[in-house]
């Protein structure tokens, strides 16, 4: 997968960074750490990226100029496998990359999240670590893993390595807390793999995951349901454009298009495709679905896909 820093259109490098920045809450003093080399990698939603990315790049340039360390983002239409959340990469010595990572969190607690009562809202934050690298984290019956959240007093969880999403080899390992907490979690958990020499490798291929899972899935047979069908065919006037007609129940169109048409202009815009949705009353035949046609790339159409999914499948889930 391709990747970069910052985003399309421009590099994310020290040259030209701005000298303001925000006034980051501090973790616990780290101990001295040895100058060694790692990285770090989490999800980020899409909002939350630009987020840290900044006008022309200026955010994200700043925070590499405080902090030292290196940060790269996945390309804003390439996710995780199974998620629409894009990957950051923070590579640096330990305490560059502690650094960077809490400016990155601080930023994202004061424009997304809002404090009540004087007290630390508990954040979520996804780490991306290798399968093979886990084992380092969890130790022998848990010991280890217990002992990180002991020290930190976060919640710390490991997900299962996902079948579905053939070559993938990454588990997400869930840091809750405050951001003190979840700071002296990573800090952490960054010692441990830095321990590991098979960990150091996955810094040469931080986003590359298969393409299949970006071209676009299958949601007639995930079921999502019974509520998500999808009818393919090929526009043959323009060999590069496809079309993906869809059918959403029609009780979750509302989902799709959002307040004010806000989600539907985010799927179209973070995916590069465009999306039209039919007329009350006009359904993909035998079912009373709305039509929900997507045209674009490949890619861009699995995107918006993926993104619609999510969407409908939300309410399910709760």
């Amino acid at each position: 997968m391709a990747m970069e820093e910052a985003d399309s259109g421009f590099a994310a490098s020290a040259d030209g960074s701005q000298n303001h920045s925000p006034s980051p809450r501090k973790s616990p003093p780290p101990p001295d750490h040895e100058e060694k080399t790692t990285h770090v990698r989490f999800l980020l939603s899409n909002a939350e990226a630009g987020s840290v990315i900044g006008k022309g790049g200026s955010t994200i340039n700043d925070f590499q100029t405080q902090s030292g360390a290196r940060i790269q983002l996945s390309r804003n239409f390439e996710f995780f496998p199974g998620t629409s959340d894009r990957i950051v990469m923070v590579s640096g010595i330990i305490d560059d990359v502690l650094r960077a990572v809490d400016l990155i969190l601080t930023k994202l607690l004061d424009e997304f999240y809002v404090e009540e009562g004087g007290e630390d809202p508990r954040l979520k934050i996804r780490l991306v670590v290798p399968n093979g690298s886990c084992g380092g984290i969890i130790g022998k019956g848990g010991s280890i893993i217990k002992s990180l959240i002991e020290d930190s007093r976060a919640g710390i969880k490991i997900s299962p390595l996902d079948h579905s999403f053939p070559g993938l080899y990454d588990r997400l390992v869930t840091v809750n807390g405050t951001l003190g907490e979840q700071m002296r979690a990573i800090e952490l958990i960054l010692l441990k793999l830095a321990e590991d020499i098979h960990y150091a490798q996955s810094v040469n291929a931080p986003f590359s995951y298969p393409a299949v899972w970006y071209n676009g899935m299958n949601y007639a047979s995930n079921g999502v349901g019974g509520k998500f069908h999808n009818t393919r065919f090929q526009n043959k006037q323009e060999e590069r454009s496809n079309s993906v007609t869809i059918g959403v129940a029609d009780e979750h169109i509302g989902l799709v298009v959002g307040r004010g048409g806000r989600n539907i202009s985010e799927i179209s815009q973070v995916s590069g495709a465009r999306i039209k949705i039919s007329e009350r009353g006009d359904f993909l035949s035998g079912t009373s679905d709305r039509k929900v046609t997507i045209t674009g790339s490949q890619r861009s159409i699995g995107v918006a896909e993926d993104m619609i999914s999510q969407k409908v499948s939300s309410v399910s889930e709760r």
